[in-house]
């Protein structure tokens, strides 16, 4: 019997063949992308489709008249530095969409056709592109995670974006160069499974259409228009906001102190953060380009009649994208890449067991919008949990060419809050830094999070 996936969830793979296929009502083509773990092809020989029906251990099987073929994919066989292979399905009339038809379904089954894993692909609209599912590494072995990720930028533009060139692209690929409807902005909404009902639709972020290009895009409007959207926290401020930065947020917890001096990295061992303490993104003098933020939780034992209980805590790691003062992209479980790609969030743990990082964030710093001046990595408790009930919090840098730590900030003591800005990274000239915040605020889920977290965009 299969396992149904919600979107970001995520699942084992104990079978070496597995082959991915999709349930749905238009014509559609399916096709892979093996990526390594910057997000990129290492050629374009990494791209499976139906003009290149064959990759380093995936393959495109035909399927019958009306349907798209499906992937088999030999997980030996997939290259040691390939970290992902992404199952995409796109819409044979570039100008349609999937909101017309009824959902598709992404399927998962071993070699023998025994299904492993379905995954209804709800919440598309004018997206005629979805990344469906991912199959990738996790500390040695396969796992498979349900991405659902529409994507609104054109065929040419999704596989331009992934480092394949498109020179010689398909037939398909050269009808999106028509204006392309503009991205679709983050809907914040989570999986919905039975013990996690899904809240409210969070605020849009817009982000511009040509993510490289200033002037920073508009802030969404608080409160919301009439309609879907979160309404301001209760007893909060106007919005609006007034001017100046961080004006009309609620203010800190505490009175705001200095930060202790900024420290240096080290190659010998990683730098142990305090509360506020800063760092350059610079290791022997050279600007590091891709870093993984992990965040890692347990939940705290108790003990009872029947012995020790774990309450079953989900946490989320997530990270915010501010422009100055205004919210433009996220990073979180229900969208786990930024619509520029630079930052891909690597999935749901649903009770902060197991030991190291609980979720992982990575961070390609060549590929931040220039408008983008601030990300915020944050953490919230979907059921509510505050972090009393947590121990062992933590946040860490890891340099993600060597896999080496570079940074650790561990907070010390829980706090009755429901959300934890954990840390931030920031532009100063041409450099990156990373502050330890550590500060706490009520909120269950990233849309609830954005009007708390004013405070920290003033960087310096």
């Amino acid at each position: 019997m299969s396992a149904t996936l919600a979107k970001g969830q995520n699942g084992p793979l104990a079978t070496n063949d597995v082959v991915i296929s999709v349930q749905l009502t238009a014509p559609a083509d399916l096709s892979a992308l093996l990526v390594t773990e910057r997000g990129k092809v290492r050629s374009d020989a990494d791209f499976v489709f139906f003009n290149q029906p064959t990759g380093p251990g995936v393959n495109l099987q035909p399927a019958p008249a009306g349907q798209p073929a499906s992937l088999a994919v030999s997980l030996n066989a997939v290259p040691a530095d390939i970290d992902q292979v992404r199952a995409v399905i796109t819409l044979d009339d570039a100008t349609s969409n999937f909101g017309r038809f009824p959902a598709p379904t992404a399927i998962v089954s071993d070699s023998s056709g025994n299904r492993l894993y379905e995954y209804q692909i709800d919440g598309l609209n004018s997206e005629s592109i979805v990344i469906a599912l991912e199959l990738y590494r996790r500390q040695g072995a396969w796992k498979v995670r349900a991405v659902g990720q529409g994507y609104a930028g054109g065929f040419a533009a999704l596989v331009t974006d992934h480092g394949v060139t498109v020179d010689d692209a398909p037939a398909q690929s050269a009808q999106p160069a028509q204006a392309p409807p503009p991205p679709q902005a983050p809907n914040f909404s989570p999986p919905t499974t039975p013990a996690q009902p899904p809240p409210p639709q969070a605020p849009n972020f817009s982000p511009p259409t040509t993510p490289a290009q200033p002037p920073p895009p508009q802030a969404p409007s608080y409160p919301p228009p009439p309609g879907p959207g979160y309404p301001p926290p209760q007893g909060g401020p106007g919005y609006p906001p007034p001017s100046g930065p961080g004006a009309g947020y609620p203010p800190p917890a505490q009175p705001v102190q200095q930060p202790p001096a900024e420290v240096s990295l080290s190659k010998d061992r990683p730098v142990s953060l305090t509360k506020g303490q800063r760092v350059t993104l610079r290791k022997e003098g050279t600007a590091l380009t891709f870093v993984k933020m992990g965040l890692g939780w347990d939940p705290v034992r108790s003990r009872g009649m029947f012995g020790n209980r774990t309450v079953d805590i989900d946490l989320d790691a997530s990270v915010i994208l501010f422009a100055d003062t205004n919210p433009v992209d996220v990073a979180y479980y229900g969208q786990l890449i930024s619509k520029d790609g630079s930052i891909r969030h690597q999935g749901d743990n649903l009770t902060g067991e197991g030991e190291g990082d609980d979720e992982v964030i990575l961070v390609d710093l060549t590929r931040i919008p220039a408008h983008v001046t601030t990300l915020v990595f944050i953490v919230t408790s979907y059921k509510g949990h505050t972090f009393e009930q947590v121990q062992n919090a933590f946040c860490r840098l890891v340099d993600g060419v060597n896999n080496s730590e570079l940074a650790r900030y561990t907070l010390a003591g829980g706090m009755p809050f429901t959300a934890m800005a954990m840390a931030k990274l920031f532009r100063v000239g041409n450099d990156w830094k990373l502050q330890a915040l550590g500060e706490g605020f009520p909120a269950k889920h990233p849309g609830e999070a954005v009007p708390h977290l004013g405070r920290f965009l003033v960087n310096g």
